[in-house]
């Protein structure tokens, strides 16, 4: 994968991405440092259907186990901030 500092990625962008049609990946940096990765359509994750995200919600339901506060508790707590 090819890497390419975010000032020339923006400045050549309709170039980036007739390459990338074609099958090349590039890891676009700032500073050096990666930040976001260009790459074709048909290589990104399919996104998850709702049955399977419920199926999460519930796996994660039965991993947390409920503390001494209540959800009303928890919900003004965390407007707190």
């Amino acid at each position: 994968m090819k890497s390419i500092g975010a000032f020339a990625a923006k400045t050549h962008l309709s170039d980036l991405l007739e390459r990338v049609s074609r099958g090349e990946k590039f890891t676009i940096t700032r500073h050096g440092i990666p930040t976001a990765q260009l790459l074709p359509v048909s290589e990104m994750a399919d996104k998850p259907t709702h049955q399977e995200i419920v199926e999460g919600m519930r796996a994660l339901r039965k991993r947390v186990k409920p503390g001494k506060m209540s959800v009303r508790e928890m919900v003004k707590e965390g407007r707190r901030f």
